[in-house]
């Protein structure tokens, strides 16, 4: 709730809390191989905004554990059907309902997959921008598809970037976890000084957007790199505990436990999406989301770390039972959440400049430049207007890339205060008196 900075809906992180550990239990039965102590305890971590250790993890690739465990479970299935590399593109929406998705098969032809109840589990939206720790699928065709059937969406404008992705010419940006810092991993300026206690009381465990912001204005304070720095650490520890970005820094030239490492922000999570309750309905009737893509409102303002994989734990276990009821309970509002649901503009305050921009078209990579430098962790009314403008108007055969930006840049603009992993430069105060509240969007 902290974390969240004040918007977190408190129904779905008691939600989140009371239903994570069934889940998590659930998972270990199923074969879930999580680190364990000598004692043969759960092994648990301490990340950034945490007062207490509770992370469960896999080395580092918990991620990976979980998806390893789960496909192992359902791959053998009679009853599943795998399609695989198949590329959704529309969702089929009939008499107000949905009724399955359309999509791409491998030769470029269209196939309608038909189903009573269908589930957006698509993840997240980092390739918006130009620099993302997220993989090339992350495209955010969840949102963008849901939003053009008429799906409501909201908190498009709270992007996480976090603090500490791998900074170097030529290499992927390559996440370095928040559980290196969590181990006693610090930040450190290029003269080896460490800094962040000069920006938050809470050091380099401070909430994630506090820390990106502070590498960024003490990069320029001392018109040097900014290094992540483990050698307090054993060499040892450092390498067993994290192979896979050990082998990544080794890659780069590296080594983890030894060398100062360049870091610096990168997109990492949305924790806007496809609006849903707390069962996954979105407001599309028989559509339903769960994940990165849905908004249930759990994470606020600015998602706590490790806080991603349970919520896809819990909220998909929920959408899930609620899918296979076949209840016929729709999505409703909740009458206690000041919300405005309105149709997306394109722009405002119109100048020769905006007229001008809004006339060329632009591609994918362009727009991924002008998201990372226009709606990325400073923001302003300007520099967002050239954005929604740079982008343009919305057009059938956009990438979803382009319809995503558009949404966040234009949330952005609206919520004209800073909060959470949000942050106007022309607004640098929350402003409680008009924004405790979510915003929605929807296109009908």
């Amino acid at each position: 709730m902290a974390a969240g900075d004040g918007l977190c809906d408190e129904r779905a992180v008691a939600a989140l809390v009371e239903d994570g550990p069934r889940y998590v239990r659930e998972l270990m039965d199923w074969g879930a191989a999580f680190d364990r102590g000598p004692d043969g305890t759960p092994e648990l971590a301490l990340e950034a905004a945490h007062s207490a250790r509770r992370v469960l993890h896999a080395r580092d690739a918990t991620g990976r554990e979980i998806g390893r465990a789960l496909w192992e479970r359902v791959s053998p299935m009679a009853n599943v059907r795998i399609q695989a590399h198949a590329r959704v593109v529309s969702i089929l929406v009939e008499d107000g309902r949905c009724a399955g998705v359309e999509f791409l098969q491998a030769d470029g032809t269209r196939a309608p997959a038909r189903a009573r109840c269908t589930l957006l589990a698509t993840g997240g939206a980092g390739q918006v921008f130009s620099e993302t720790t997220n993989p090339p699928v992350a495209t955010g065709d969840g949102v963008a598809i849901g939003y053009r059937a008429g799906a409501a969406v909201a908190d498009l404008e709270f992007v996480q970037f976090h603090p500490t992705a791998l900074k170097m010419p030529g290499q992927p940006r390559f996440l370095l976890s928040e559980a290196l810092r969590g181990e006693g991993a610090r930040l450190i300026n290029a003269s080896g000084e460490a800094f962040m206690t000069r920006y938050d009381p809470a050091g380099d465990l401070a909430p994630r957007d506090r820390v990106a912001r502070a590498i960024v204005r003490e990069a320029a304070r001392s018109g040097g790199e900014i290094f992540l720095s483990l050698t307090r650490l054993d060499p040892a520890f450092v390498h067993q505990r994290f192979p896979l970005i050990s082998e990544a820094c080794r890659r780069a030239g590296l080594d983890l436990a030894r060398d100062p490492i360049p870091v610096g922000p990168a997109a990492h999570y949305a924790m806007g999406g496809v609006v849903t309750d707390l069962d996954g309905r979105t407001t599309i009737p028989g559509l339903f989301a769960a994940g990165e893509v849905a908004c249930t409102g759990v994470h606020g303002a600015n998602r706590l770390a490790s806080n991603s994989l349970l919520e896809g734990l819990v909220f998909g276990a929920r959408a899930g039972a609620a899918m296979r009821s076949g209840a016929a309970t729709e999505f409703r509002l909740k009458a206690e959440t000041t919300v405005r649901l309105e149709r997306a503009a394109h722009s405002s305050a119109e100048n020769p400049v905006v007229s001008a921009l809004r006339r060329k078209s632009i591609s994918a990579e362009d727009a991924r430049a002008v998201m990372w430098e226009h709606a990325g962790l400073f923001r302003t009314a300007d520099g967002l207007r050239t954005a929604i403008a740079r982008l343009g108007p919305p057009a059938a055969d956009e990438a979803t890339t382009i319809t995503v930006g558009r949404l966040i840049a234009i949330a952005a603009l609206r919520r004209e205060e800073s909060r959470g992993a949000h942050f106007r430069l022309d607004y640098p105060q929350r402003d409680d008196s008009r924004y405790t509240r979510r915003i929605m969007e929807t296109v009908n």
